[in-house]
């Protein structure tokens, strides 16, 4: 995969994977997703953020995480 608008830079955000190298996170753009259900206002409030940072974000995202089993708590439902 090729990440050609995801820029890390030891002395911006931290270090922490950017948009084009604006101050803009990969993470703050997931945040941003889930918080937004209508990208025309996401686009709205973030005229910078185009729509191939957004792709790029969600690609980068999804190549950091691990194919790791979770365990979860078992709930039992109760029959009325």
């Amino acid at each position: 995969m090729k990440f050609d608008r995801i820029t890390i830079n030891p002395a911006r955000m931290n270090g922490q994977p950017s948009i084009r190298n604006l101050r803009l996170t990969v993470r703050r753009v997931i945040e941003l997703l889930a918080l937004y259900s209508d990208r025309n206002e996401l686009r709205r409030e973030y005229p910078e953020l185009e729509d191939e940072d957004i792709r790029q974000a969600l690609l980068y995202a999804a190549a950091c995480l691990d194919d790791r089993v979770v365990e979860l708590p078992v709930t039992y439902e109760t029959a009325p």
